[in-house]
């Protein structure tokens, strides 16, 4: 996998042009149980991926060999793709999986030096355009066929804010095989630059969906999620939302107070035999 961190930004040049080094500055502090996945037998990299307007950082990990593998788009949290995600991408070569992460909002602030999540939500994420969102994961999607992956072995999953746009990117995509969003918010504020939610556009699924979500998460209400799901369904479209009765938001993050390991363990288990059993393997 060649590595094209000295290619040019393009046009416009983005405000980040490489990815973050270790862990998010926006948590208060990284705990101990975080997880490393190491990359003995798999190839992993920091590369860039060509959009309309210049080319993102992303992060792409994969099993050694010629493939084609089987495609997992990664989606971030609000936070970037920091050490977390690119674990994930790793975790997912480790079984096969090409996983590959790109900065989707590297256009609008340098999030390696952003320290108060709050700042990012109002800053960065709600000036972030679903449609540019979108249109990024089809050049990612796109970018990924064409290095070693496999358009029609193709999956989606995300966390926290990339839960929605788990959702969206499986309400747009016919070519996805399915997707997993990780405490995904459905039902956000419209705008101008953010005109539908999932919750709006959940009849339209193109693939099954698997939603991860925490009983206790306060951010997220239980009453969306499963009217999601019931539009969803009426349409006939294959939704299936677990729902983990003691955990809060962000249960899978390894890194943060809000880890539950035996929560966490089971929504990647759970995630991992979804891509399976709808065809991404």
């Amino acid at each position: 996998m060649a590595d094209t961190r000295n290619n040019p930004l393009g046009r416009r040049g983005f405000v980040m042009s490489s990815l973050i080094t270790g862990f998010t500055l926006a948590v208060s502090r990284v705990e101990a149980q975080e997880i490393h996945t190491g990359s003995s037998g798999i190839v992993a990299a920091e590369v860039r991926i060509p959009v309309s307007d210049g080319s993102l950082p992303a992060y792409v990990a994969r099993p050694a060999g010629a493939g084609p593998f089987p495609i997992v788009l990664v989606i971030e949290e609000i936070f970037g793709v920091h050490e977390y995600i690119k674990d994930i991408c790793r975790r997912l070569a480790h079984l096969g999986y090409l996983g590959v992460a790109p900065e989707l909002y590297a256009r609008l602030a340098d999030l390696s030096t952003m320290t108060d999540p709050h700042q990012i939500i109002r800053d960065v994420i709600s000036k972030a355009p679903d449609a540019t969102v979108i249109a990024d994961l089809d050049a990612t999607a796109s970018w990924a066929g064409q290095h070693q992956g496999d358009l029609h072995r193709m999956g989606v999953v995300g966390f926290c804010r990339g839960g929605r746009d788990s959702w969206l990117y499986a309400e747009h995509n016919p070519m996805l095989k399915a997707a997993v969003a990780f405490y995904g918010p459905v039902k956000t504020d419209d705008t101008p630059i953010q005109p539908r939610s999932p919750l709006d556009l959940a009849a339209g699924l193109k693939c099954p969906l698997l939603g991860l979500y925490g009983g206790q998460d306060t951010s997220i209400a239980q009453s969306d999620v499963q009217a999601a799901q019931a539009r969803a369904r009426a349409a006939g479209q294959v939704v299936d939302i677990v729902v983990y009765p003691d955990a809060p938001h962000g249960f899978h993050a390894d890194y943060r107070p809000s880890y539950r390991r035996a929560d966490a363990e089971d929504g990647w288990n759970r995630a991992i035999a979804w891509f399976r059993q709808h065809g991404v393997t």
